[in-house]
């Protein structure tokens, strides 16, 4: 793509219905395919690319191809720009991964800037909240276990802690780890 061509796009990325709110903030490249932007997606929200996902925009389904699977209204996402997505600010698009768990993740272009060769791309600029663990059972299960965690006479608080270790914070957040596993996967 040309030079003059190429944008930087800020992207807020927000796990819907997450009370407290989790979300990212991302500074990419607009012309990065929608397979690598999955990557990044995977990368900075802290999952860990276990399950299915797909972007859908504009009633439009983009995704992996796979001849095993019965999606025909898939397209291929590697054949696909973010850019051709997201075109002007404040427009969305929604990304879910985990289709049993259903996470979906609310994509909004909050600003277009200049490109700029070397700036690095793409790279988290901020964050809020820990990413709930794999196959916990979608944002309902993700409540049941915080509540089941902070509860000491929860039925389930046991177990719980068990499942998921002492150290688990639902606040922490490490940005420059992200970073630099953004860095060495998506750059």
């Amino acid at each position: 793509m040309p030079q003059a061509l190429r944008k930087t796009y800020q992207l807020k990325i927000s796990l819907r219905g997450a009370k407290p709110p989790i979300w990212r903030r991302l500074l990419i490249d607009n012309s990065v395919a929608l397979s690598t932007f999955h990557v990044a997606i995977q990368i900075v929200m802290g999952w860990t690319d276990s399950h299915l996902h797909q972007f859908i925009a504009n009633g439009r389904h983009y995704g992996v191809l796979d001849p095993d699977l019965d999606f025909p209204e898939i397209l291929d996402e590697k054949m696909f720009r973010l850019n051709q997505l997201l075109k002007k600010e404040k427009e969305s698009i929604l990304y879910e991964y985990d289709f049993g768990d259903g996470w979906e993740h609310q994509i909004t272009l909050e600003k277009i800037l200049p490109f700029e060769p070397g700036a690095g791309l793409p790279s988290c600029i901020k964050a809020k909240g820990a990413c709930p663990p794999e196959d916990v059972g979608g944002i309902w299960g993700y409540v049941n276990l915080l509540q089941a965690l902070h509860d000491p006479d929860h039925p389930e608080h046991e177990d719980c802690k068990e499942w998921i270790g002492d150290d688990f914070d639902p606040a922490a957040y490490d940005i420059k780890a992200v970073n630099e596993l953004l860095s060495e996967y998506c750059r």
